[in-house]
């Protein structure tokens, strides 16, 4: 495998740990899919629903949702380090209190 396409290691922040221990089945789902395609294909993820880059962040920051519907769940990362390829899901909850 040659570096340009390695896995991405995708980690979950303790905040995101927790809130992803109260997802409903289904997002929770949701939420182990996006995680193998982040470690996948990496950060852009434009096949997922509302997917966008969010502007104003310090580091490159990413969102997407987990559902249609409501309440709509969503999904927010950033990437710690393009050197080696290090993501932190940082915000895994309701689009009413996202952190955008």
């Amino acid at each position: 495998m040659n570096a340009q396409h390695a896995a991405w290691t995708v980690r979950l922040s303790s905040k995101s740990r927790r809130q992803k221990e109260k997802l409903p089945p289904d997002i929770a789902a949701n939420l182990l899919a996006l995680l193998i395609q982040l470690e996948l294909a990496g950060p852009v993820q434009p096949k997922w629903p509302h997917y966008g880059k969010l502007g104003g962040q310090k580091k490159e920051t990413h969102h997407c949702h987990l559902n249609r519907g409501r309440p709509t769940y969503v999904a927010v990362w950033r990437i710690e380090d393009k050197q080696i390829k290090l993501m932190e899901i940082t915000y895994v909850g309701t689009h009413e209190n996202a952190p955008y």
